[in-house]
């Protein structure tokens, strides 16, 4: 996996293609140049043959560029870096940002190409590849590009589980932009599998995921509730924010999952008092049951408007 970052600060976890994959697919690319150059040779052979040598020899060195190098950089730019080879196995030449070629990376790729693969049989590209990290022959690195994984197995997502119903909104004011991205891995690959922990490592794995959210938000931990119900509730505020941006405003495209139980072992308090600290929720006030014969109150006549709103 290879991690680039955009403009946009968004990490694109792309898969660079390595060196049998991208021999295959320019194995292929070579098979369908060629047989196609070797039938323009043969019309051109005959179409040419009451012309001097050095005409023929200048024809057939025009119809080499045009269709080993002309060809592949024409191929490359209208299909944005998806050639037959590539499509048949799953790659594709993309810049170093992740985003499509254009005509000057093909260019480049292209001219580099005719040394690396055709003048050396593919040994300068075959080395450039074994040694460089991201599998990348010398055209990829003058021109910037990089040949990417399209075809990439599915794995299977598990859903994190969702926060008590009483945490619902309780951090909508907490500063997420601080928090990268592999604690918020860590804190998903946690929230997935701590059913599958012993009690005393989950909850000490989710003190410490909590502890190093906290310190990333700048927020005081709250007082009464579980390290794991928080991290549930904070995941749970970043993907309905997430989900704001993308759909709107309460256009989350599906229903909340039903909270678990929390698994054995969980503290019931994490985090220690601190100004400002949130507090778990007040239990609501009990009702007065009337009383046989007793003569209710009189109600309390409504003041009349004044017009002023009464201090804040």
């Amino acid at each position: 996996m290879s991690d680039l970052v955009t403009g946009d600060a968004v990490v694109l976890g792309l898969r660079p293609a390595r060196l049998p994959s991208r021999a295959l697919a320019i194995f292929l690319d070579l098979l369908v140049y060629l047989t196609g150059y070797l039938l323009i040779s043969i019309g051109l052979t005959l179409a040419t043959a009451s012309l001097d040598m050095a005409a023929q020899a200048a024809v057939s060195v025009a119809s080499f560029v045009l269709v080993l190098v002309g060809v592949p950089i024409a191929v490359e730019t209208l299909s944005h870096g998806r050639s037959l080879g590539k499509l048949a196995c799953g790659l594709r030449v993309v810049r170093d940002d992740g985003g499509p070629i254009r005509f000057r990376h093909a260019l480049v790729r292209g001219a580099m190409g005719v040394v690396e693969l055709l003048g050396t049989f593919g040994a300068i590209a075959c080395i450039a590849s074994l040694v460089s990290a991201r599998g990348r022959r010398l055209g990829d690195v003058f021109a910037g590009a990089l040949v990417i994984r399209e075809r990439v197995p599915g794995a299977r997502v598990m859903p994190v589980p969702a926060p008590p119903p009483w945490l619902a909104g309780r951090f909508s004011g907490l500063d997420l932009s601080a928090v990268p991205d592999g604690l918020w891995l860590a804190i998903r690959q946690y929230l997935t599998r701590m059913n599958q922990l012993d009690p005393q490592v989950g909850a000490a794995m989710a003190a410490r995921l909590a502890d190093d959210l906290v310190a990333r938000t700048g927020a005081p931990p709250p007082v009464g509730v579980p390290a794991a119900a928080f991290l549930m509730a904070v995941v749970h505020e970043r993907q309905a924010r997430d989900a704001a941006r993308a759909f709107g405003p309460g256009g989350s495209p599906y229903a909340p999952p039903v909270a678990p139980a929390m698994p054995a072992g969980t503290p019931a308090v994490w985090g220690h008092p601190a100004p400002g600290a949130y507090a778990p929720p007040a239990a609501p006030p009990a009702t007065r049951q009337p009383v046989p014969g007793a003569v209710p109150a009189d109600p309390v006549p409504p003041r009349p408007a004044t017009g002023f709103a009464p201090p804040a």
